[in-house]
């Protein structure tokens, strides 16, 4: 009777990272609304459109985000988002507005959107290094060969 039940049972197969070949794309960001690119990164980054994803492990690809200075966002949200940090002192709270932040650094607004979309854990801490952003059109990572990933 047991060596029935032993054959039926199923071995669950988990990927690991040494499984998957390191896969580098890239996305022109001209033009393109800042939420949904960012879902789109946050998905391929972490692998989920992979058949053998695996929620522990990091799968994702490597991606490389160009021209951060042109996205744009729908709505009122230019002139009612704001970027808030805390020093962890006693009137350490610093307020930025959205406007402020993509005539600064606009590639800190695309990769704030997109660490917000990872878990937060040591795994989405791994993960957000996978992820490079640009202000302009040019970037250092020809060697790798991106291939151009179109994103609605």
């Amino acid at each position: 009777m047991k060596e029935s039940i032993r054959k039926s049972v199923r071995i669950t197969k988990y990927a690991t990272r040494e499984e998957n070949p390191n896969n580098w794309y890239i996305v022109d960001a001209d033009g393109k609304v800042l939420g949904r690119l960012a879902s789109e990164v946050a998905k391929r980054i972490r692998g989920k459109y992979n058949p053998q994803y695996t929620p522990n492990a990091d799968l994702g690809d490597w991606i490389v985000v160009i021209n951060a200075d042109k996205v744009k966002v729908t709505g009122k949200r230019a002139e009612l988002k704001d970027y808030k940090t805390h020093s962890r002192y006693p009137g350490g709270q610093k307020i930025k507005s959205y406007k402020e932040m993509i005539t600064e650094t606009p590639e800190k607004v695309v990769e704030l959107a997109v660490k917000r979309m990872l878990p937060k854990t040591k795994l989405g801490t791994t993960l957000i290094h996978k992820l490079k952003v640009y202000k302009g059109s040019e970037h250092p990572h020809a060697a790798q060969k991106p291939v151009v990933l179109n994103i609605l």
